[in-house]
């Protein structure tokens, strides 16, 4: 089952700021919904669990984050995959770019495509696209507040 899930976040910092954020694993771990750790393999690399729960499946994933295609401060593509045992796996990416709005504000855009299976994919894509979408906001939210603060 494919996602496909885009938006967009004025942060209140400007773009260099920003840019040191979505590199930053302490910063993406506390925006990630359910993360329980983020840990830099290089500096294109990242090992993460995450817990999550969609309708009545919760299960924790396992996975690894490449950082591809950088253009600091303006772009980069993430690319993830994760493995949540019999619910199922998940993996896909964002691209993420940056645009400078004044000298204080940064327009941050994301578009993500996703893939899951297993378990999780059975529960229909209305419910898995809600999720989607209301994780992915979580997400970019909490990391607009914790950059911007």
């Amino acid at each position: 089952m494919a996602l496909v899930i885009e938006g967009e976040e004025r942060i209140a910092a400007p773009i260099g700021k920003v840019w040191e954020a979505l590199n930053d694993p302490e910063i993406l771990k506390v925006a990630i919904p359910g993360c329980l750790s983020l840990e830099k393999n290089s500096d294109t690399a990242m090992a993460a669990t995450v817990v999550l729960k969609i309708g009545p499946i919760k299960a924790t994933f396992n996975g690894e984050v490449t950082l591809k295609n950088l253009k600091p401060p303006h772009s980069y593509t993430i690319q993830g995959e994760g493995k949540g045992g019999v619910a199922g796996f998940a993996k896909g990416g964002a691209d993420v770019t940056l645009t400078a709005d004044g000298v204080d504000s940064t327009v941050l855009k994301y578009a993500a495509k996703a893939e899951v299976g297993g378990k999780i994919a059975q529960l229909g894509s209305r419910l898995i696209q809600s999720t989607s979408k209301k994780l992915a906001g979580q997400f970019f939210s909490t990391f607009g507040e914790k950059v911007g603060a």
